[in-house]
C-alpha cells in the first residue's frame, strides 16, 4: 500500500510489466502525467515521514530516475514526448 496522495504500488506495476506497444497513446500520456504527479508529491515529503514501504520504492524511483530517465535534466514535455514517441530516442 502506498501513502495518501500518492501512486499505488500495485497500479505502478501494472504500468511497468505492460509494454508500451500494448498501452494506448491515451494510457502513455496518462502514466506520464501520473507518474510526474507522484514524482513531485515524492520530493514534497521527507523519507523519514513515509512509511517503509514507500520510502524503499521511492529511493529504487529515485535511482531509477537518474539513471534512466535523465532525472531532472529531462522536462515534463520531453517526457510526454516520449511517451506518445515523438522522443529523439
Amino acid at each position: 500500500m502506498s501513502d495518501a496522495g500518492r501512486k499505488d504500488f500495485t497500479t505502478k506495476a501494472k504500468e511497468e510489466l505492460t509494454p508500451d506497444s500494448a498501452k494506448s497513446t491515451q494510457d502513455k500520456v496518462k502514466e506520464t502525467v501520473t507518474d510526474t504527479g507522484d514524482r513531485v508529491a515524492r520530493g514534497f515529503q521527507t523519507d523519514d515521514s513515509k512509511s517503509g514501504p514507500q520510502e524503499a520504492f521511492d529511493k529504487t524511483q529515485r535511482s531509477h530516475d537518474n539513471n534512466a530517465h535523465g532525472g531532472a535534466t529531462s522536462s515534463v514535455t520531453d517526457k510526454i514526448k516520449n511517451a506518445v514517441g515523438l522522443g529523439n530516442n
